[in-house]
């Protein structure tokens, strides 16, 4: 057997033992808090009946447990979960809220934490501290706060960029979590389906095809009925009717607040420009360069998403700060609105206020800055997958 070279042991028990004193933290400061304050208590409460196999989507049944944990709104808090993804928080059904909210709050960091380690490898590990930065992005930091999942819709899509080459089958899988909230990545995935279709790359529809299979019959196994009970939910919560402080929705509110269908037009008409974009550039196409401006779009024109979403346009700033830095180009436009959403989201601003409508266009802005002039080269540059 090939021996470890010390080195390489002793990084990784340095990383071990950071990792230790850190979650050690998080479980110090959240042992006093109480569970219900945190959006966390919506998936708890779902899974907890899931386990029980009672329906993860009953209102009654959803607010009495919520309260018993400390909730104090009025309202029970839902987890719009389709029944698939509900494997992705199963583990939370099976401990208390306080103990629930330790570990999940310690996931999440985790999954931060690997997604900025394989981002800063995906840009071919460029010497420099700046990576550490993400951890202060802040639509990333309010999901730590809050206990909010969209993190793991991070951590999906940067290991998509890490494995879709070397394995597809995984990278596939890896997409499931993005399930939960497709319409954050329409033109991604428009383009995605057409890339697949064009390269014959199957494996990875395979991977996701086998990881949708899993979720189904793991939640079925528990619940029979979730499909007609989530069905049921959706029919009757009336999502479309809130407020939320998306440029999709501010527009059909503008216009016609009872038009449902307007808020549906951007991401349309960037679902058919990703068509566009992914045709012309299909032999020279390469994820991590025409995929983070694809992620961003369909950041830009969702129909429906909160402040908190926006994690997942981790890889496209950090890949925008590398390339900015190649260049000797300024951070400072990056450090403007980092810093300014990163206040924003620590006042805090409330959640639904129209002051977070700027961030998904600053964010694009802010790639289109950092990368302008070597959009060319690094296509030149870029291995196409074959």
């Amino acid at each position: 057997m090939k021996a470890i070279p010390l080195r390489t042991l002793a990084a990784a028990c340095i990383v071990a033992a950071g990792f230790c004193l850190v979650s050690a933290i998080i479980a110090l400061s959240l042992a006093p808090t109480n569970p219900g304050s945190r959006d966390f208590i919506e998936y708890w409460a779902a899974e907890q009946l899931l386990i029980h196999h009672a329906n993860p989507y009953d209102r009654v049944a959803t607010f009495q447990i919520e309260r018993a944990a400390g909730f104090t709104k009025g309202r029970a808090e839902f987890w719009y979960s389709p029944p698939v993804d509900l494997l992705l928080a199963l583990p939370l059904g099976f401990v208390g809220a306080r103990s629930g909210l330790i570990l999940w709050t310690i996931a999440l960091f985790a999954g931060l934490s690997l997604s900025l380690w394989l981002i800063w490898d995906l840009n071919g590990r460029p010497n420099t501290l700046l990576s550490l930065a993400g951890f202060l992005f802040a639509p990333a930091l309010t999901c730590l706060l809050a206990g909010q999942i969209s993190i793991f819709f991070l951590l999906a899509f940067v290991l998509f960029l890490y494995f879709y080459e070397s394995h597809p089958f995984w990278a596939g899988a890896a997409l499931l979590p993005c399930t939960l909230k497709l319409h954050l990545f329409l033109p991604f995935a428009v383009s995605l389906l057409l890339w697949m279709l064009v390269r014959k790359r199957y494996s990875i529809l395979a991977g996701f095809a086998a990881a949708f299979t899993t979720g189904c019959v793991l939640t079925f196994s528990f619940d029979s009925h979730a499909w007609s009970e989530y069905s049921q939910l959706m029919k009757t919560e009336g999502l479309l009717n809130e407020f939320v402080p998306t440029l999709s929705e501010t527009l059909r509110f503008q216009i016609d607040r009872s038009a449902i269908w307007l808020q549906f037009v951007p991401g349309v008409l960037a679902c058919c420009w990703a068509v566009w974009y992914f045709w012309t550039r299909r032999d020279r196409w390469n994820w991590m360069n025409h995929g983070l401006l694809l992620l961003l779009v369909s950041a830009l024109c969702r129909p429906y998403g909160w402040f908190f979403d926006e994690s997942v346009l981790l890889p496209a700033v950090l890949a925008g700060m590398y390339r900015a830095a190649n260049s000797r180009r300024s951070l400072l436009p990056l450090g403007l609105i980092a810093g300014v959403a990163l206040i924003e989201a620590l006042i805090p601003v409330p959640i639904t206020s129209l002051y977070y409508l700027w961030t998904a266009p600053a964010w694009l802005t802010w790639y289109l800055y950092a990368t302008r002039g070597n959009g060319a080269s690094t296509e030149k540059s870029a291995q196409p997958s074959p």
